[in-house]
């Protein structure tokens, strides 16, 4: 189930963000994605739904449903009712010589360690590079793991390979992350660090590699057309943040791909990939004293630089916009939404998000609880999917609706999502529906830290957005603090149906008959 809570960023494969480890797969990350845990690709499930396509099961056999189940009255685990206790781990945090923050947690069920090196760096920045030269951090981000200047791509490639390690770079809107997997013993662990080191201080950016990468890119991004999922995205974008650092793709375009130079990489590297731009998680089977030893070898060749300046914040449409974008198909992709909220750094603004994440979940969770789900999919049988969820980030991020359905039941489905979304804030969530949601997230918290990956990408974004350690600590506070009343005030400040964003991909205009439209 897609948990839209306050943790939404824990491993950052939000909504809008592209990963880049390599370049056969350098469009697929260019499209819309987290998070947090949340891809369009959840939000908009292919559906070839109508209202014959629901249905319910009967079996052959007489069943008295209203029965209690025997086989329950046995089971003396059901007694223990006493609540879940969870222990946090415990995170240890110091500064490397070059200033860069790091968080540590300890770990030693498996001889495994995850390093994650973040820069407020994504492709946000791309523009301080070369005026309108989208897809320049991803292009950084690509090349960064095929060469250095002592080792070629193929001998790069065969280092890592060899190793049996998992080293990455990915570029999304607002940062750029650095990953390495690793065995814990210094055997692996320690050529291992070099070789991210290598990647990170003397990159190849091999000419003859780049015009490979640009030529791969150009034909995925071709291939865009033909995904309704893609147009969609692509245009949600443009048109929600205008001319915001946000509002392009992280891949870049056809028309801007081909003019990424290896100098705009180095410019990009030199600028942003830079200790006072970073931060650092590691998290495994590593005493203290040898996180600090590694933190330093990783950072020490860093240049200082400068901190990256803040974001704009962009600004929302505030009325009401419907787009379509013909497409030859028999179902018509729904992305219906507004501009959301930035990632919470005070107990104030995270309690918020902690109750529209409640409120959310409610109304918009992927699970067959959801008032959408309920509604649209079962009750209807427009779809056999629909979910949404809130994506901040370091700016405001994006509120998005996701569906697919049939061309001629596209307004429909449209309109009765709407109704749903209206008659939740007038009416407000129940108490017990609440009480289902937060007995829910409590539950699955603990899930977030259940692996040594697991606690890394949560110290990766506490880190990047400088979150107190008691941002976990407090998790389960904050759930208990929700309110009824709260939840769906929250919701009616946040969300502004009647001023949707609204795309639609498919065969049929659902406005065309509208003189209403706008």
């Amino acid at each position: 189930m897609n948990k839209n809570n306050d943790l939404s960023h824990i491993s950052k494969k939000p909504l809008n963000s592209q990963s880049t480890s390599n370049a056969s797969t350098l469009i697929k990350r260019g499209c819309l994605s987290a998070t947090i845990l949340l891809s369009l690709t959840t939000l908009t499930m292919t559906a070839q739904a109508d209202s014959a396509a629901v249905e319910e099961y009967h079996g052959s056999a007489s069943v008295d449903t209203s029965a209690p189940i025997a086989a329950l009255s046995k089971l003396t685990s059901l007694d223990n009712t006493n609540d879940l206790t969870v222990t946090v781990p415990t995170i240890q945090q110091f500064k490397t010589k070059s200033g860069v923050p790091v968080r540590f947690v300890q770990t030693t069920t498996l001889p495994i360690v995850d390093i994650d090196l973040r820069f407020n760096a994504g492709s946000a920045r791309d523009n301080s590079i070369q005026r309108d030269g989208f897809g320049i951090a991803n292009m950084t981000a690509t090349m960064l793991t095929q060469g250095s200047k002592s080792l070629d791509e193929n001998q790069f490639t065969q280092a890592v390979e060899t190793l049996g390690i998992n080293l990455n770079s990915s570029a999304y809107k607002d940062m750029f992350i650095v990953s390495l997997r690793s065995l814990s013993d210094d055997k692996h662990l320690l050529p291992a660090i070099d070789l991210m080191t290598q990647m990170l201080s003397e990159p190849a950016f091999d000419d003859a590699i780049l015009a490979r990468n640009k030529a791969r890119l150009l034909v995925g991004l071709q291939q865009q057309k033909q995904d309704p999922n893609s147009l969609a995205s692509i245009a949600f974008n443009k048109a929600l943040y205008g001319k915001h650092l946000y509002a392009h793709q992280s891949a870049g375009t056809l028309e801007s791909v081909p003019n990424i130079s290896k100098q705009q990489l180095i410019d990009f590297k030199n600028r942003y990939l830079v200790a006072a731009n970073a931060s650092l998680a590691m998290t495994g089977n590593l005493t203290l004293v040898q996180a600090k030893q590694l933190a330093e070898n990783i950072t020490a060749n860093l240049p200082t630089g400068q901190m990256a300046t803040e974001l704009p914040e962009p600004k929302p449409i505030n009325q009401a916009k419907h787009i379509h974008i013909p497409f030859p198909s028999t179902q018509t992709t729904v992305l219906m939404g507004q501009l959301g909220s930035k990632r919470a750094t005070n107990p104030k603004d995270q309690q918020q998000q902690t109750n529209f994440a409640v409120g959310n979940e409610v109304m918009a969770g992927g699970d067959f609880n959801a008032r959408l789900m309920t509604e649209i999919r079962q009750n209807l049988g427009y779809t056999y999917g629909i979910s949404g969820s809130m994506n901040p980030m370091l700016a405001k991020g994006p509120y998005q609706i996701g569906f697919s359905t049939r061309n001629d039941k596209a307004r429909a489905a449209i309109d009765a999502s709407l109704e749903v979304i209206n008659d939740t804030l007038d009416e407000g969530i129940t108490s017990s529906e609440m009480q289902l949601t937060t007995d829910s997230l409590k539950n699955s918290f603990p899930m977030g830290f259940a692996s040594n990956a697991g606690i890394n990408g949560l110290l990766g974004m506490m880190n990047f957005y400088q979150l107190q350690d008691n941002y976990l600590t407090n998790y389960v506070n904050r759930i208990d603090q929700v309110k009824l009343s709260e939840v769906n005030q929250t919701m009616r400040d946040t969300l502004k149906p009647d001023d949707f964003l609204i795309v639609t991909v498919g065969q049929d205009d659902p406005w065309k008959d509208d003189k209403t439209k706008k």
